[in-house]
């Protein structure tokens, strides 16, 4: 037997004792790391993803929180973690649309240090002022055109996705505002409905509790259609404004290397939880829109779509974090 021959009997046989493990996957519990604390949305559409994920693949999905840094350090745990199909990550528009334009040293690479298995959910921006000040979206332009630079608008930190928002429908609607970064969420939207600040972009999912109880009020939604949830809530082209879309968003991910049987196994799992009614009603509730038919190339595509965007607001506006 040539040297030609005895290596590719070699490889005939390492291929041959792979077809086992990936028929069998997975013989074991799967960790699903999400980079962010517990209790935040991120982490509640996780623990729904993963319970229906676990009936479909026949092992538990356990979640590990691991965050930090904007989601950096849960997020580069998995890309170095062992590609074998047991170590998920739960990513978001911060860790593969943003962060890579944002941090000037990011430990990782969005896409070629991992294997982006689905796009699970969508989670569309509204744009939100105090009841009081309750207008329509040409109402709203008119007011901060004629402000010239002397409205302001809320964010939950520099360089985050409602910030970068801000930034982008004030070029898209030719508008000046000046930003106003608050530690999360939670007091921006405080001083929104005390008057303090003139509007705020937030998560739809986070907001839309208060939007029903009447402490808030939705201008447009950043979303193709309206939303199940609000549908009183007309979306951003048809107040107006076209090609205004986006938010916050979730994916499953592997790290690079990860056979492709297993990649696509985990894809099909994804697909059917998320078509799941129970599923689909707490998604709703959530103000989550589920993604039920992505593909790897599919969200491979998405993502890469989503950096270009908006690397170029960031760099508008901007924007870093060191």
């Amino acid at each position: 037997m040539t040297m030609t021959r005895r290596a590719l009997a070699t490889v005939l046989a390492l291929m041959l004792s792979c077809v086992p493990a990936m028929a069998q996957y997975p013989d074991k519990p799967v960790k699903l790391v999400v980079p962010f604390p517990p209790g935040g949305p991120t982490d509640v559409f996780a623990r729904v993803l993963s319970a229906a994920l676990a009936e479909q693949l026949g092992q538990q999905v356990v979640i590990e929180n691991k965050g930090g840094a904007g989601g950096t350090v849960g997020t580069d745990l998995v890309a170095k973690a062992k590609p074998d199909g047991y170590t998920l990550l739960f990513g978001t528009a911060a860790t593969h649309g943003i962060n890579v334009s944002l941090y000037q040293q990011l430990p990782y690479d969005p896409l070629k240090d991992f294997e982006l298995v689905a796009l699970a959910g969508l989670v569309p921006m509204v744009l939100l002022v105090s009841p009081e000040q309750q207008r329509t979206l040409p109402e709203l332009i008119a007011k901060l055109k004629a402000d010239k630079g002397k409205s302001s608008y809320a964010s939950s930190g520099n360089g985050t996705t409602n910030h970068l928002a801000g930034e982008l429908f004030k070029t898209r609607a030719g508008v000046e505002a000046v930003h106003v970064p608050y530690r999360g969420s939670g007091p921006a939207l405080q001083d929104l409905m005390g008057g303090r600040v003139t509007f705020m972009f937030d998560s739809f999912g986070t907001s839309l509790e208060q939007i029903k109880a009447g402490k808030l009020y939705a201008v447009i939604i950043m979303a193709d259609k309206r939303s199940t949830a609000r549908p009183d809530v007309p979306t951003a082209a048809e107040a107006g404004l076209a090609d205004f879309v986006g938010g916050t968003w979730n994916i499953v991910a592997v790290p690079a290397g990860t056979p492709k049987p297993i990649v696509d196994r985990l894809n099909a799992a994804i697909n059917k939880a998320l078509v799941s009614p129970a599923v689909a009603e707490r998604l709703q509730q959530l103000g989550i829109e589920a993604v039920t038919d992505s593909t790897p190339a599919s969200t491979r595509a998405f993502v890469t779509a989503e950096i270009a965007k908006w690397r170029d607001v960031i760099r508008a506006a901007g924007a870093k974090v060191d």
